[in-house]
Order: C-alpha cells, then structure tokens, then sequence
C-alpha cells in the first residue's frame, strides 16, 4: 500500500445565471495551478459538511451568500494528484444574494457551457464540463 495518497474533499459550485452562464474563476498567481480557470469552492474543513464549505468560500471568494436549500448535489470528479487524491462534488446555485465579485482570483468569467472547454482547466474540473454541458 505504499503507493495510498492522502484524500482531499473539495467542494465546488457551478453558478448558473439567468442567461445560462456558468461562472468560473481564475487561479491567482502563486497558488498551485496559477493561471488555470476552475468552479469556486475549496477544500473542506475538519467537522464541515461540503454544503457548509460551499456557503463560507462562496462569501470568501465571490463575496455572495448561498443558503444551503440553494445547493444542489449535481455530479463529482475524483482525480488523483502526484501529492493526493481529490474528491470533488460540483453543486449547482441558480440563486444567490449579492453581487459576484473576484475577491480571491485573478479573474471571474460567466461562459456558456460550450465554450467551457475554450478556457484551460485543472485535470480534476475539465471533466464536469461535459456534464454541464449536457444539462444546460
């Protein structure tokens, strides 16, 4: 067993707008995989549900408040990492209060869905793409 990674569990969302946009955000410069467009969230905290971390990093990096009836469980990506392994589930939000804002990121961008895979990706986002994809 010495080749068992350690297991991350991020959470991430999917906002969808009125025009059927998804958000995604761009990962700043001297984080891990700086520069590549991903779904907001991050990882969850010790005796934190994922909808619980998806409320706090949605205030923290877009500044919006989410209540947890507006999550909802959609699909999950699981990857494995050189360092870990990550399991991803991706929620869809259609409602939110506020106004989205890049309080953490280089940069925000509300994309069709067919237009997803125009923007670079982590290897554990890229696959939800499809799925979303297909939903909208």
């Amino acid at each position: 067993m010495s080749d068992t990674k350690r297991m991350v569990l991020v959470a991430a969302a999917a906002l969808i707008d009125s025009d059927g946009r998804v958000l995604i955000c761009q990962r700043p410069p001297g984080k891990q995989l700086a520069g590549l467009w991903e779904f907001p969230g991050g990882k969850v905290e010790a005796g934190e549900t994922p909808e619980q971390c998806l409320i706090r990093e949605l205030d923290e990096e877009l500044g919006i408040t989410v209540s947890h009836a507006c999550l909802a469980p959609f699909v999950f990506a699981s990857h494995t990492y050189e360092d870990f392994h990550l399991l991803m589930p991706l929620y869809l939000v259609r409602r939110w209060e506020g106004v989205v804002a890049a309080k953490e990121h280089s940069g925000i961008a509300w994309v069709k869905p067919m237009k997803l895979a125009d923007y670079p990706m982590p290897p554990a986002d890229a696959p939800l793409v499809a799925w979303l994809r297909d939903l909208i």
